[in-house]
């Protein structure tokens, strides 16, 4: 029989006194979605979400002991307020499978469920590690299971505080698509109405005849599952965790809008990012690139209903090049203007349109940007979490301290850098990384990015 202290077990309490961070597993489910359903079918996925790469995308957001709630009332409440929620989103409870004959993934509608993770770790909040990602979130707050497309852990601290992440394939949609589906969930555990009707239908289908702008050769390219998994080894393996000040914000934003053109926060943020990044790079590389995630749904307008409410993929990335010499030397004004002009180029329908013909025409099979599969020099891609919900995210015994991305995958052909509302709601942001040690001693340099700290951001 397991000793306890409290309701911690020893062995916990142990480890803790030794200051190493451990998480036990404590419990395994796995959740169905509840009351009426279609029958099974497959769903096949649309020309955008084969250029999703199938990464594992894992949302992570942390609690303060909940006053009046205990532990198991909590696993309950979460466990049925999921079945209920995946019954709006139901190919959430599908699993993911390899058409032999088309040679593409496809999600088998089957409620075949999410799993559940259960755990303990053997240390209080104030005392975990938020900035180093690499320690903290595989093999402990996040392991991944392939035959569940979306995976859940929910874990417990000794000071009773708790953490839930969320680990999605990305074939079932991107950040938009995950953010509903969690405010969907907050709001069901909170025995609110959902304020989404998700579009499940995926019917972003190419013209007849398909046709696209020849530039999309440069950007895109056709690969296996394979060739993602096994993307070269490199340098880019540091996961970190920043805190960003509002003035700090302000300042780049300021900097960044001169002789009356205004630049937005994302754009000024870039900018500063892609100055630094030269700094980091190895002397032989004459050009850099710097690239950014964009979402369709405002800018395809063909379809009839509004894609507020699409589940599923309708991202692109926009590329931007400049030398090494140009961006050491210009200002962050000169920078941002350059950021602006090549997020604008497919901030727009026709890009949009061409891009699903593009995929019809390079079917079957998987595709990814070129960058992304580390061809094309150092880059590092930005990715705007504004409207992700954060500070909302209440599952019915309160808001979260802190709530970020991140991955677990092992290999990066780019640097990524995502950036959120911090959950104080003051316009300070939560920004998660995927380094290269240079570019982490670069950023880190300044006062910035900030490491993210329990103390100092979390009041913890």
């Amino acid at each position: 029989m397991t000793q306890t202290f409290g309701n911690i077990p020893m062995e916990l309490m142990q480890a803790s006194a030794d200051g190493k961070f451990e998480v036990k597993p404590t419990g395994k489910s796995i959740v169905k979605a509840i009351g009426p359903l279609p029958e099974p079918h497959t769903l096949q996925l649309s020309n955008l979400d084969l250029l999703s790469g199938r990464f594992p995308v894992t949302y992570f957001y942390f609690y303060r002991r909940p006053f009046g709630k205990n532990y198991p009332l909590i696993i309950q409440t979460l466990r049925i307020s999921l079945a209920k929620t995946l019954n709006f989103y139901y190919p959430f409870a599908g699993r993911i499978i390899q058409n032999p004959q088309t040679n593409e993934p496809e999600i088998i509608c089957d409620n075949n469920g999410a799993l559940v993770l259960e755990a303990e770790a053997n240390i209080p909040l104030v005392n975990h590690d938020f900035y180093n990602l690499n320690e903290s979130l595989q093999g402990k707050l996040v392991s991944i299971q392939p035959d569940f497309p979306l995976q859940i852990q929910v874990t417990s601290y000794t000071c009773g505080g708790i953490s839930i992440t969320f680990s999605f394939d990305h074939a079932l949609g991107d950040a938009s698509s995950f953010g509903k589906f969690l405010v969907s969930w907050s709001e069901i555990a909170q025995q609110k109405p959902i304020t989404c009707s998700p579009d499940l239908q995926r019917n972003l289908r190419a013209r007849f005849p398909p046709s696209y702008h020849p530039s999309l050769d440069q950007t895109f390219v056709k690969c296996t599952i394979e060739e993602i998994s096994n993307i070269p080894s490199t340098n880019i393996l540091l996961k970190r965790l920043y805190h960003i000040d509002a003035s700090s914000i302000s300042r780049l934003q300021q900097l960044a809008s001169v002789k009356g053109k205004k630049r937005t926060k994302v754009e000024a943020f870039s900018a500063y990012i892609w100055k630094i990044m030269v700094t980091s790079i190895d002397e032989k590389h004459g050009k850099c690139k710097m690239g950014w995630l964009v979402d369709g749904r405002c800018r395809i307008l063909k379809y009839e209903n509004p894609m507020s409410s699409y589940i599923g993929n309708v991202l692109s990335l926009a590329v931007g090049e400049a030398s090494v010499t140009e961006l050491k030397q210009g200002s962050i004004s000169e920078i941002a203007n350059r950021v602006h002009d090549s997020i604008t180029k497919v901030t727009n329908e026709a890009h949009f349109l061409d891009l699903i013909d593009w995929i019809e025409c390079h079917r079957p099979g998987l595709m990814l940007a070129r960058v992304v599969l580390g061809r094309d020099g150092p880059t590092v891609v930005v990715s705007s979490g504004r409207r992700f919900p954060v500070a909302e995210l209440d599952f019915g015994f309160g808001n979260p301290v802190l709530g970020a991305v991140s991955s677990i995958i092992e290999r990066s052909g780019v640097g990524y850098i995502n950036q959120r509302p911090s959950a104080t709601c003051d316009g300070s942001w939560t920004v998660s990384a995927i380094l290269w040690p240079e570019l982490a001693t670069a950023l880190e340099s300044d006062s910035i990015f900030q490491p993210m700290s329990a103390a100092d951001h979390l009041q913890l």
